[in-house]
């Protein structure tokens, strides 16, 4: 028997070796020496995009901009139907990313995707990535400090939160994750994992509670229910700039992508994590809406108060409860910025291991103690501190800054999606693919990214004012123009996209050990 037992195992590490194997010589193919260690499951893989993703960290961040921007029909309906868009997106990704499992994932792609001028395609993805990304980290931090005072306010009424204190709190935040993407990579895949289950079960507590304890919800029909208070009367207008709602939690779900090199059976694990991601959150994420939508009670105050979503959960299920949801939410943010600062890492990483960044011998170094790329953690945090500070002096001013999250990482999305589809039957699939559908739900998927980048960018209050004046598009063109001068200036001499290091047998030789 024991024998028999120890022949199982053998063979089971055997069948081990050879999935570790086949991703190697992917990588090697590619050109690249396995430097990161494969310590990343199918489920660890999922984990971070469901995490960056994070439902309860979207909704409560967004909801109260929806109620006044369409109210419960477009908050509803709008959705499902933005949720379908963007799980078109993600499947036409996941399709590039079994093509090309690699850290550099978006820019990487693209470069290998461009039939000409692959080092100006592969530049401009990854400068939108990388900002796109550096933002979200700030403005999750940024979130869960709001929220952190939120709840300090709800339990010592006294305490005023201040736009200093705000800022030191996110600075804490950002700093607390740096150390914890320190440390292995399995430490950040056991929070991942956590991340999953407090999400989960967070939604269940917390739907469960606003099914049970108000005493009145709104009628079915409310689901119906449309309100424009944006301050433009066209209510088509108001109900466009709705579907951001959605939109603004939709985002991270490359995460999967860049985590590629860290995970086994990358090729068929990293593109499932991406569309898995994608879907669960769609379908939990209608479950919190719904639920909060008919736990609404007066309209007019809730949509007024200053986190309408807080407000519902104080008016339905009283001050007490109310402070453990905050609590659930609160957690939920903080590890949506752990893993955002993950996905943000391996970029970086990547993006260097090619040339791209300045200092770049230095960010693509990994600690042969944790097998992390610890410098590129840190180059991390401090850019997004860097975001942050601004928000000492003006909300405005971050929000200035950060507002080209959302649409730097759309746009870099877009890229190897738009160039797959270019490249047509030249474009050679990974195991998971799309089949005959690659095409049509890579243009749809392209369509949408556009469509949304340009609301993104479009006035979303009136009268316009310094303080409601949407600064996305300035933001993003301040981006490309530092991108496009330092392109032309300098990098278009010296990258021409992603880098071979050898052949597959040359580079096999420089793996870390």
């Amino acid at each position: 028997m024991s024998e028999r037992m120890s022949a199982s195992r053998a063979k089971a590490r055997a069948g081990e070796d050879r999935i570790m194997l086949d991703d190697d010589a992917t990588l090697h193919a590619m050109g690249y020496p396995r430097k990161l260690t494969r310590r990343f499951q199918a489920f660890d893989n999922f984990a971070i995009s469901f995490t960056i993703i994070n439902i309860l960290s979207g909704i409560f961040s967004s909801f109260g901009f929806g109620m006044g921007a369409g109210g419960p029909r477009i908050l509803v309906f709008g959705w499902i139907g933005v949720s379908v868009m963007v799980l078109l997106i993600g499947a036409s990704m996941a399709e590039v990313a079994s093509a090309y499992p690699t850290s550099g994932a978006l820019y990487f792609s693209a470069g290998k995707l461009a039939k000409r001028h692959k080092g100006a395609w592969s530049w401009f993805t990854g400068w939108l990535n990388f900002v796109g990304q550096i933002g979200g980290t700030a403005a999750t931090g940024y979130a869960a400090a709001t929220f952190i005072q939120a709840f300090v306010h709800l339990q010592w009424p006294s305490y005023q939160p201040t736009t200093h204190q705000t800022v030191l709190i996110t600075a804490l935040i950002i700093v607390v994750q740096g150390l914890a993407n320190t440390y292995t990579v399995q430490l950040v895949a056991v929070l991942n994992r956590i991340s999953v289950w407090w999400l989960l079960i967070g939604l269940v507590v917390i739907v469960g509670a606003l099914i049970v304890m108000p005493d009145h919800h709104q009628p079915v029909s409310f689901v119906t229910h449309f309100e424009n208070n944006t301050g433009f009367t066209s209510g088509l207008y108001g109900g466009m700039l709705g579907l951001l709602v959605t939109s603004w939690t939709f985002t991270g779900f490359d995460g999967s992508f860049h985590m590629s090199e860290e995970t086994v059976r990358a090729t068929v694990n990293a593109p499932k994590g991406i569309t898995r991601a994608i879907g669960y959150s769609a379908i939990t994420g209608l479950i919190l809406m719904l639920a909060l939508v008919y736990s609404i009670g007066d309209y007019a105050k809730v949509a007024s108060s200053d986190a309408p979503p807080v407000q519902i959960l104080i008016d339905g299920l009283g001050l007490g409860a109310a402070k453990v949801m905050l609590l659930i939410v609160i957690g939920a943010m903080l590890f949506c910025g752990l893993a955002n600062l993950t996905s943000n890492t391996r970029q970086i990483f990547a993006f260097s291991r090619d040339g791209a960044m300045p200092g770049s011998r230095w960010w693509h170094s990994v600690s042969t103690r944790t097998r992390t790329p610890v410098k590129a953690v840190w180059l991390a945090v401090v850019c997004s501190l860097a975001l942050v500070v601004p928000g000492w002096w003006s909300h405005t001013a971050f929000t200035a800054i950060v507002s080209v999250n959302v649409v730097g990482l759309f746009l870099a999305y877009a890229v190897p999606i738009f160039l797959r589809l270019r490249l047509g039957d030249a474009f050679q699939p990974g195991p998971w693919h799309l089949g005959r559908w690659g095409r049509p739900v890579g243009w749809l998927a392209v369509i949408w990214i556009l469509l949304s980048s340009v609301l993104f960018m479009l006035p979303q209050a009136s009268p316009i004012t310094v303080d409601s004046f949407n600064y996305a598009p300035i933001a993003l063109a301040v981006v490309l123009l530092v991108a496009t001068v330092w392109w032309f200036a300098t990098a278009r001499r010296r990258f021409q996209g992603p880098v071979s290091y050898g052949r597959p047998d040359e580079v096999a030789a420089m793996d870390l050990v």
